[in-house]
């Protein structure tokens, strides 16, 4: 008897092309549109200055993974920056932040980025 070759089972997920146009066209909330906008600026901003296209490769790779969560899960993205205006009235009021979570100046400035 021999093993009998079948279908899988779950849904296939689309894959999205690594390219600047595919990746903004799947990002389904206008924060993430923007926020892609600004970092293509300043990510071609350090290209021009430096020559160095490491920059932009990082900047695609990381926003090709945001567009596919974007794409697959929207509920969750929403969840995600209602949480994070949440917490950055929060600090913006003086009140106590919840334990763990950082407001998004304090993560952008950990990145480097100026806010």
């Amino acid at each position: 008897m021999t093993a009998q070759p079948h279908e899988p089972t779950s849904v296939s997920t689309p894959v999205l092309d690594k390219s600047l146009r595919s990746i903004r066209e799947a990002l389904t909330l206008p924060q993430d549109r923007e926020a892609f906008d600004a970092g293509l600026r300043m990510a071609l901003d350090e290209v021009r200055a430096t020559l160095d296209l490491a920059k932009l490769n990082e900047f695609l790779h990381t926003w090709w993974l945001i567009a596919h969560d974007s794409m697959h899960d929207r509920a969750g993205r929403e969840r995600m920056y209602t949480h994070a205006a949440h917490v950055q009235d929060l600090a913006d009021h003086g009140q106590a932040i919840p334990r763990g979570d950082k407001t998004w100046r304090e993560l952008l400035a950990e990145r480097g980025v100026q806010a």
